[in-house]
């Protein structure tokens, strides 16, 4: 074997290749969550039902459906409420470049991109990813859909108060004010004469009157923490079955204005066509997948509400506010009457109990992921099709967490984290424990089943 002589000086190369760098191991997560598309074949699913977007001939370049759908995932993993943040953090972090399937030399998708795309792509084909993924959690064992809970929460809508119109002439709010302002006598108003006009009017935020000029469907509400804001009404259906998980089965954007009492059925009926859908298409020994019983809060609690679940044939645990001693005299057939006593009865009961604090500790939470650490409580987007877009998708990545926390023990990034950093902390606790216990340590090395064992040294 020859020696050979060390190169004192070494000519270093212009250029490297990509592939030539060190690779830095990927994320878990989303490696597994990858993982788990592949195996239901999520990407021929969404290919095949977005293929009717796409020019059959070569054309602009477009963005993989896979891409897209995944892109939107992240949103709702990592917290980022626009797209185009979500943008900016797939260029920066190169494990969410191999959860997309890019390499260094490509071009992760821009903000405009996943506009467009979103644009084009209609609502039927978001909501069949929405069903896709419930149909997954139905394989999984995760949805029950006996026994569902319903509740609703305010999105602050992308528009802005102070640039809303009458409907009427189409006349901005500031203009309106002037004109008040001179028909009372003040020819050159200031901003303190306009502020204390609009201060004494009456009913000046109604919904009838104004409007928004790009978000018609935008309305005009007081948030639960009493500012007033542009919104949309977000109402989710949740399985609370003894054998489900907290899966979504339905969200239903509606106008804000539109109470609880008169939205509550048409979210239910789509609930129950997502679960028709489900039977159809897998094995309904997993569940009932019928929906039997509604839980809901106070505010849903009406006698035409309860009487049209009793006609159909749905058990109500609604709870009832305190409106005192109930006059029935005017009730027509006492149908009202029998539907409220017959909630009123379940209510007290075990079970009645038990749903309702369930209903406050799995509904809610769908809500706390999908809207405050899922960041989309404030919207990014205009119009009724593009809002329920995104919260179908946001709601089908809710979903799918359940999957992975099922499989992986945790549903999120974050929450695997914590999982490890809770891992750690026992693992030095234990440690801690046992160099500080004599006793422990002696215990150690004690004979257990005829085997010598050896503790480990101070």
């Amino acid at each position: 074997m020859a020696m050979g002589r060390r190169k004192q000086e070494r000519q270093e190369v212009l250029f490297v290749t990509s592939d030539a760098f060190p690779q830095a191991p990927r994320h878990v997560f989303y490696e597994r969550l990858n993982r788990i598309l592949a195996e239901h074949e999520f990407d021929q699913f969404v290919e095949e039902s977005c293929r009717p977007f796409y020019a059959d001939k070569r054309g602009r370049p477009g963005l993989v459906p896979g891409v897209y759908f995944r892109t939107l995932f992240i949103g709702y993993f990592e917290g980022i409420d626009s797209e185009r943040g979500m943008a900016w953090r797939i260029e920066d972090s190169l494990s969410l470049r191999a959860f997309l399937g890019f390499t260094l030399a490509d071009s992760p998708p821009d903000h405009s991109t996943l506009s467009r795309t979103r644009r084009l792509i209609d609502v039927e084909t978001h909501e069949a990813v929405f069903q896709w993924m419930l149909q997954v959690l139905a394989g999984q064992g995760l949805i029950d859909g006996a026994t569902v809970g319903v509740d609703a929460t305010f999105l602050e809508a992308n528009a802005a108060l102070r640039s809303i119109v009458r409907k009427d002439s189409g006349q901005s709010y500031n203009d309106f004010l002037i004109g008040l302002a001179k028909a009372s006598g003040i020819e050159t108003p200031t901003r303190a004469d306009l502020a204390k006009i609009d201060k004494k009017r009456s009913k000046k935020g109604s919904n009838e009157d104004w409007e928004h000029p790009e978000d018609p469907t935008a309305k005009i509400m007081k948030m639960k923490d009493g500012s007033t804001h542009l919104s949309h009404k977000a109402e989710h259906v949740v399985d609370l079955g003894e054998e489900g998980h907290g899966a979504i089965l339905a969200v239903v954007r509606h106008d804000a204005n539109r109470g609880d009492t008169q939205t509550v059925l048409d979210s239910v009926n789509e609930a129950t066509r997502h679960l028709h859908e489900i039977r159809i298409n897998s094995d309904a020994s997993r569940g009932s997948l019928k929906i039997e019983e509604v839980v809901t809060d106070k505010a849903y609690h009406s006698n035409d509400v309860l009487k049209d679940f009793a006609e159909l044939e749905l058990r109500t645990y609604v709870s009832e506010p305190d409106r005192g001693r109930r006059d029935w005299s005017e009730d027509a057939g006492g149908e009202a009457q029998a539907a409220v006593y017959a909630n009123r009865r379940r209510i007290r009961g075990d079970r009645g109990k038990r749903l309702l604090a369930r209903r406050g500790e799995i509904l809610e939470r769908t809500f706390a992921h999908c809207y405050e650490t899922g960041a989309m409580r404030r919207l990014h987007v205009r119009g009724d099709d593009n809002i329920r877009k995104r919260l179908l998708v946001q709601a089908a990545a809710f979903n799918f967490s359940l999957v992975m926390r099922k499989l992986f023990g945790a549903g999120t990034p974050r929450g695997f984290a914590d999982l490890l950093a809770a891992l750690c902390h026992a693992i030095s606790s234990s440690w801690k424990a046992i160099k500080t216990s004599p006793r422990c340590f002696q215990e150690s090395s004690r004979k257990i089943g005829g085997i010598q064992t050896i503790a480990l040294p101070m």
